[in-house]
């Protein structure tokens, strides 16, 4: 009989429509049914089998078996329960969840009239959900507290589901590759000697597998995927720290002989467990990759006796880590775009990546986001007069406080060489140490996005929506900006332009960081990082920004209310020592003028 690995996991909705993803650990037929009554999910034993709403044959890549079951005719606004059933060769199918005594599942699409909440932030560690909040029973340091979607999972049930998250957005580190829990790292040393690169950190396919199923299935966590549909977008941890941060960085970390392995079994692993539930159906269905490794996959070669679903997606994962290499992108060669867009009512959601599709070349080209992929960006955010709200999700923020602004724009000019070789050696260390690889970085990236924000905001991509909002991570702390665009470029600006990051949902700063944190943003130290910039060639923005509420810090997460052409901003914080008691709000923002 048939098992189910991981999941349900609610992808792609829209307003009649919502994609379910599970793993299960054989080939199988998988049954999306609709509960045969309201109370039935969830209710102890399993019922009869409800109307089957979706169905799909699993495929396979390397032993594991995945399906993406499409649940058609459903009506915006109206959640209906649901379960999941599994059938084999042999015997009739199996419900397989709910699980006993579990809050029912909740199919959930998305559009209408009705308010749109999305659920916000990045960067979560796996770890234990009860004190001392550690990764090892013996660990004196600093715990890591409430995880804030464990939080987030408790507190949903108790409240009307008309007023739940429409989506969940995880922004970046959804799997610590370079720092597994110490369950994982037992598995792995069953599994090999670690005395060996990579050690304890994650080696190939198989081991991020076993990341994702840690990760994802935690009870609470588990229910909380399977009834709010969720978008995601990978950042370094995904795979390595600093992931794509510099040609520097690419050059040194082929010269270890364990990367090919890590690095295509991380993008492969992110194609299957992230990647697949982003798109559309329809985008799906026109995906010649998805296409070919279902096709091999489900029969155990291509169609015609080819190379293995494995196989074709390593051979892709290996294209799409090479387009970092490229000084000029080739839309017709580009191996795959990660960037996509959900339509969620009349707020759309255009999501960036920022860590893969970034061109760090030999040659000193650096792009935060390639030429096709930017190309394919704008263009979704024409006719904006579609929409009350534009959202550009990047897992790495695009406005920093003025400080470290400063400090990674004159970096960028130094590495490059602007004071010399010795300079730019000590710069390139100095950007790996400390990180320095957000927008400001990246400066031409960082002017076509404040461009493309002054468009949008003017009014020249098609009306002006009512709001403009950049959501990031990455920085394990959270704050709103606004943008000062009234000086960029010849129109004038219409709508509000804001940077919301949210980070961590689980995985603080130490209070020593916190503490230089709190130093950077001294009036004083802007304004001579400000000096230092343009001495090492930084150019002078016309924009400006204000960080106007923040930083916080601790496990926390963010959620956006657009209801019509009102934007509201509230940020949550659980109890940084793990004291059980919720999520309690420490900001409410109006992010649209009120009327």
């Amino acid at each position: 009989m048939p098992r189910l690995v991981l999941g349900p996991i609610q992808r792609h909705p829209d307003v009649s429509r919502v994609t379910v993803w599970v793993e299960t650990d054989a080939a199988c037929e998988v049954l999306v049914a609709i509960a045969p009554q309201a109370g039935a999910a969830g209710a102890g034993g399993p019922g009869p089998l409800g109307r089957v709403a979706g169905r799909g044959e699993t495929f396979e890549v390397a032993g594991h078996h995945y399906a993406l079951v499409v649940v058609d005719g459903l009506e915006p606004g109206e959640p209906v329960p649901y379960e999941v059933w599994l059938a084999g060769a042999a015997g009739p199918p199996v419900r397989v969840w709910p699980e006993p005594d579990a809050p029912p599942s909740l199919l959930r699409p998305v559009g209408g009239v009705e308010p749109v909440r999305i659920v916000f932030g990045s960067c979560r560690v796996t770890a234990p959900q009860e004190p001392p909040y550690t990764l090892n029973a013996d660990d004196d340091k600093q715990g890591l507290g409430t995880d804030a979607l464990h939080a987030l999972a408790l507190d949903l049930p108790t409240r009307d589901p008309a007023t739940w998250p429409g989506a969940l957005l995880l922004l970046g580190d959804q799997v610590y590759a370079d720092h597994v829990s110490p369950s994982t790292a037992a598995r792995i040393r069953r599994r090999r000697d670690v005395t060996a690169p990579p050690g304890e950190e994650i080696a190939d396919f198989e081991e991020y597998t076993w990341l994702y199923q840690e990760a994802w299935s935690q009870p609470e966590i588990r229910w909380l995927l399977s009834t709010v549909p969720t978008a995601m977008i990978f950042d370094d941890h995904d795979v390595r720290d600093d992931w794509n941060i510099s040609a520097a960085w690419r050059a040194q970390i082929r010269t270890e002989p364990w990367w090919d392995a890590r690095i295509t079994g991380g993008i492969m692993a992110y194609w299957l467990y992230q990647h697949l539930g982003n798109l559309t159906p329809d985008e799906r269905d026109r995906d010649p990759v998805h296409r070919a490794v279902v096709a091999a996959g489900t029969t155990g070669t291509g169609s015609t006796g080819g190379p293995s679903a494995e196989e074709l997606l390593r051979a892709f994962a290996r294209r799409a880590d090479a387009r970092a290499d490229r000084a000029v992108a080739d839309p017709d060669g580009r191996a795959v775009r990660w960037s996509f867009r959900w339509d969620l009512g009349r707020t759309r959601l255009v999501v960036i990546d920022a860590r893969s599709a970034r061109v760090v070349a030999a040659d000193g080209t650096r792009a935060m986001v390639d030429a096709a992929e930017w190309a394919w960006v704008r263009q979704q955010t024409d006719h904006t007069g579609e929409v009350d709200h534009l959202l550009l999700g990047t897992s790495v923020p695009y406005l920093l406080s003025p400080l470290i602004h400063n400090v990674e724009a004159a970096n960028e000019q130094i590495a490059a060489g602007r004071w010399g070789r010795r300079a730019a050696a000590a710069a390139e260390r100095l950007r790996q140490a400390l990180d320095l690889e957000h927008w400001a970085a990246f400066g031409a990236s960082f002017d076509a996005m404040t461009e493309l924000l002054r468009a949008v905001s003017a009014g020249e991509h098609g009306p002006a929506p009512a709001s403009v909002v950049v959501l990031s991570g990455d920085v394990h702390h959270a704050y709103l900006a606004r943008a000062d665009l009234s000086k960029v470029g010849p129109a004038g600006v219409h709508a509000p332009v804001w940077q919301a990051v949210c980070s961590p949902f689980r995985n603080p700063l130490s209070p020593a960081i916190r503490r230089v944190d709190a130093l950077s943003r001294r009036a004083p130290f802007a304004a001579v990082s400000g000096a230092f910039a343009r001495l090492a060639g930084a150019p002078r923005r016309a924009i400006r920004w204000t960080v106007t509420d923040g930083p916080w810090f601790d496990s926390q997460l963010a959620v956006l209310e657009l209801d019509g052409r009102a934007a509201r901003l509230t940020l949550s914080k659980t109890e940084p020592d793990g004291t059980p008691g919720g999520l309690d709000p420490v900001l409410v923002a109006d992010l649209t003028p009120r009327t």
